[in-house]
């Protein structure tokens, strides 16, 4: 018991000796509470009060510019407005009521318009929706399976026979999106598109690189029975799969065109203004993932699953965080791009394995094992030494030519924020062979989807004019004849007299 008012002290010792334990009293948690509550309005108060004085003396002061020069307009708009006065009560300050009126309406119309924002309609999940698989596939030397699709011309009738591979979060069925049978049908063209590893309905291949991707496209090309050379197309991320067929299988290849090929933005061979002209088109969430894809791979799973691999369905520049142009833009809203696209990204994420999107996204930052300056003709080094001397005085060595010998065609849009025009302008730069047609006003998509005049301006530029495909090869199939019966004539027998016998015996004896 205290003494003051006989009431227990708000800490009493514990039992034991030498020790003594607080014990707190329920209320004081809540004095302390209200306390530090009215401290704190006390401190609002003042510091309103202070920045009204700062604002007396400093702004609204005679010779300030805001009076100076908004004085007189509000005056008269005040003198105007005094009529109101007379609804506030008598023994409130007129100054102060309006002031808290107005900073009230303003708060209500803040209100008022978040609400509205609210209750717009929020637009529905969309699920992405997978369609059952009916790919044909090969059976690779490893095991594998590798899943095509073949569009045009058949095999015995091709005069030119195209196969291309697919950009990141893609499949077979994109190919050249939009190509119309006719067009393929009047250049005599055979298109043959395949999955990626793990993509779509290809088996995984844990460990891939750009070699063994050159050689599965050396194993379908027997398997689909290309005999001849044929042409390899590249759209933005298929690219490095191209060049590295050029690189790894250039006997195979008669030649390439590609359209936005995206390279290694980290590329050593890239100067300063190449990699700063790169760079300033994306976004930063892009260039994080590039970073990531270089430094921790293993972060990436987190982010694919949260967007592409979560099931549902979104755009491609929400998904991948492209910075698109305007024509971009109108492209990707329009329905018949949708309905590629919702059927193209089911086929992608079929597996809904995460670590084939790891491995395509580190290939295309890290060491492809070779750079596009190897595809330059060049001869060959020949040997050194004092055999190759004596070699070389009884035989005349032959120049061979090393790189791909085939043409190369590049279109790239001036308007493309996806893939830069600065990385096609490296290529001409290291690759002066590589023919680069420079489109202007095209962006990433609108020259490469669903553009008739586009396709036909492609074939033309490397095939020439249409000569539609090859006559069909008919094999003469030997005709049985049977042999018409001949009559023969019959022989006439001499009827000798006995005259003509007497004086042939005569003659016989003589």
């Amino acid at each position: 018991m205290n003494g003051v008012n006989g009431g227990p002290p708000p800490y009493t010792a514990g039992v034991g000796f030498g020790n003594t334990v607080p014990r707190v009293s329920p209320e004081d948690w809540r004095f302390h509470a209200t306390e530090f509550a009215k401290g704190v309005a006390e401190l609002s108060v003042e510091f309103g009060k202070g920045c009204r004085d700062v604002v007396k003396q400093s702004i609204l002061r005679d010779d300030s510019f805001v009076v100076r020069n908004f004085g007189g307009p509000c005056k008269s708009a005040c003198m105007k407005l005094r009529f109101l006065n007379r609804y506030l009560p008598e023994d409130r300050d007129p100054m102060h009521s309006w002031s808290v009126i107005s900073f009230v309406f303003a708060v209500v119309i803040a209100v008022l318009i978040v609400t509205s924002e609210s209750d717009a309609p929020v637009p529905m999940i969309q699920k992405l929706h997978i369609y059952p698989g009916n790919a044909t596939r090969i059976l690779l030397p490893d095991g594998r399976h590798l899943a095509y699709h073949e569009q045009g011309v058949s095999s015995d009738r091709a005069r030119y026979t195209i196969v291309t591979s697919h950009s990141f979060l893609s499949s077979r069925l994109a190919g050249i999106p939009g190509i119309k049978a006719s067009l393929l049908e009047e250049f005599g063209v055979r298109l043959v598109t395949y999955d990626l590893p793990g993509f779509g309905e290809s088996d995984p291949h844990p460990g891939r690189n750009l070699e063994s991707s050159a050689m599965d496209l050396f194993y379908l090309s027997y398997a689909v029975h290309i005999t001849d050379k044929f042409w390899v197309v590249g759209y933005s991320g298929a690219s490095l799969h191209t060049w590295a067929a050029l690189k790894y299988i250039p006997d195979r290849i008669a030649g390439a065109f590609m359209v936005a090929p995206l390279l290694n933005p980290y590329e050593p061979s890239m100067n300063k203004v190449e990699r700063r002209r790169t760079w300033e088109k994306w976004t930063l969430r892009r260039k994080f993932m590039y970073f990531l894809a270089r430094k921790f791979p293993v972060l990436l799973p987190y982010f694919y699953r949260r967007s592409f691999l979560s099931g549902n369905l979104d755009q491609i520049d929400k998904w991948l965080a492209l910075s698109l142009g305007k024509r971009d833009k109108v492209m990707i809203e329009e329905l018949k791009y949708q309905e590629f696209w919702k059927r193209d990204l089911g086929e992608s994420v079929r597996q809904g394995n995460v670590k084939p999107f790891v491995e395509e996204a580190v290939l295309q930052v890290s060491n492809w094992g070779f750079s596009i300056s190897d595809l330059n003709v060049q001869k060959k080094l020949q040997g050194k030494g004092i055999v190759y001397w004596l070699k070389s005085i009884y035989k005349r060595p032959c120049q061979e030519l090393t790189g791909f010998l085939g043409p190369i065609h590049i279109w790239q849009g001036l308007e493309d924020r996806v893939v830069p025009p600065s990385m096609s302008e490296y290529v001409h730069r290291v690759l002066p062979g590589a023919m680069v047609h420079k489109l202007l006003y095209e962006g990433h998509f609108t020259y490469f989807y669903f553009c008739d005049e586009c396709h036909r301006q492609m074939l033309t530029t490397v095939f020439g004019n249409p000569q539609g495909p090859l006559p069909v090869k008919v094999d003469p199939i030997p005709v049985k004849v049977d042999p018409i019966p001949v009559k023969a004539d019959p022989v006439p027998v001499n009827e000798d007299t006995d005259e003509e016998t007497e004086e042939r015996g005569w003659l016989q004896n003589s």
